[in-house]
């Protein structure tokens, strides 16, 4: 680094100053809770023992990994991720767009700022909470069963039925993040020039056709990022969501990677294994995320980097 480089540094620093107290502590942050622990992944190596230390743990190579893969259960819990995460990708992914849209197309303000509220409220309750109202709606008492007694049905025990549990993940994890999920996509259609609308209305089309031809296509490079997003945590479903609503019937179909990370890494202790697990699912997620972006660039021109 030559000194003009430096110098300019440091007026930079000096005259903004105040910009730079405001982002130390989200980079403070940043170092401490996820470069620091990036260190401690060697213990994926190792046969880790607290008492002994990272530094006097033995070193085992790929051992923990191979362990994984040799798991019994191995190819019932990758397989019950990876669909869990397809139809969370396929099902849950649009729903925000589609509800971002839906609300940009309300006029009375009111109206519009009562249907966010709500459709954010539940971003903020714990997967206790949501897995809690979940079983009392879907329970044999439910409102679900209730309106189903209406017609003459017999009611059905939802959270019992392995067939049902992969969708329920699926809806609850919408009802609790497509409300959440549509402020970027809102932040992104607040920027679209007022003065295309204004033309297209002009020329005759309606707000169905102003949607088609403008909306969609100015805030797909927007779209294509955040899917580029998700897709990186592809396998990353959420522990808390999936342990919450599972039930030793539906474990056949809901048992996923980060169920067997808590079971052996919390509640066995193999620390080691559990990490090995993580950069699994690491390496998989940049995988998927570089893959996709290369062919988003090609497809539409748009990528991350």
């Amino acid at each position: 680094m030559d000194m003009d480089t430096v110098r300019s540094w440091k007026t930079n620093v000096v005259k903004f100053w105040p910009l730079y107290i405001m982002v130390l502590p989200g980079f403070v942050f940043l170092v401490m809770f996820k470069v620091v622990p990036l260190l401690g992944t060697v213990i994926a190596f190792q046969d880790f023992q607290i008492f002994r230390g990272i530094a006097d743990s033995p070193w085992v190579g790929l051992k923990h990994f191979e362990s994984f893969f040799e798991y019994s259960n191995f190819s019932r819990v990758f397989m019950n991720t990876v669909i869990i995460g397809g139809l969370k990708l396929l099902i849950g992914f649009p729903f925000p767009i589609i509800l971002a849209l839906m609300i940009n197309e309300v006029r009375q303000i009111f109206f519009k700022r009562t249907v966010q509220t709500i459709s954010y409220l539940p971003h903020f309750f714990s997967w206790v909470i949501i897995a809690g109202l979940t079983f009392d709606i879907l329970s044999a008492g439910g409102i679900v069963n209730e309106i189903r007694s209406w017609f003459g049905a017999d009611p059905i025990l939802f959270m019992q039925k392995a067939g049902y549990f992969r969708f329920i993940v699926v809806l609850t994890g919408i009802w609790k993040e497509a409300g959440w999920g549509t402020i970027v996509l809102l932040a992104a259609l607040s920027g679209i020039n007022p003065q295309l609308y204004e033309a297209a209305t002009v020329d005759g089309a309606g707000r169905f056709k102003q949607m088609w031809f403008i909306t969609l296509p100015l805030l797909m490079p927007t779209v294509v990022i955040l899917f580029l997003l998700n897709i990186g945590s592809f396998l990353d479903i959420g522990f808390e969501q999936v342990y919450n609503l599972l039930t030793p019937m539906t474990y056949e179909v809901g048992d996923i990677i980060d169920t067997y990370v808590y079971r052996a890494g919390i509640v066995e202790g193999q620390y080691s294994l559990s990490t090995a697990i993580g950069i699994f699912q690491s390496v998989i997620g940049l995988v998927l995320i570089v893959s996709c972006n290369k062919l988003s660039k090609k497809v539409s021109g748009e990528g991350l980097w």
